[in-house]
């Protein structure tokens, strides 16, 4: 499993502008199985993901094409780990 740390690197005007295009683009994920959550940071600096995927250069790859990369307005910082104890109900994050 990982996580993805977008961290914005350009005035909030700028992300908002790319906004509907970086939505379309984790819809896509969601529904290729790949993401599992996603959010704003609070305070909004940036945005976390989180991704099931054993093939950390295939996500860093997916995670290059997101719009807000692309378009120079956000850098990001994989980190991956094991799970190895949930909450219950969500024991499912340990198979990913």
């Amino acid at each position: 499993m990982f996580i993805a740390t977008l961290t914005y690197t350009r005035p909030l005007e700028e992300v908002d502008a790319l906004m509907d295009a970086h939505m379309t683009w984790l819809k896509k994920h969601y529904e290729s199985g790949l993401f599992v959550a996603s959010g704003r940071q609070v305070p909004r600096t940036g945005g976390v993901i989180l991704a099931r995927s054993g093939d950390r250069e295939g996500l860093e790859s997916v995670l290059a094409r997101d719009p807000f990369v692309q378009g120079g307005v956000a850098r990001v910082d994989v980190t991956e780990f094991v799970p190895s104890m949930t909450a219950p109900g969500m024991e499912a994050l340990k198979k990913f």
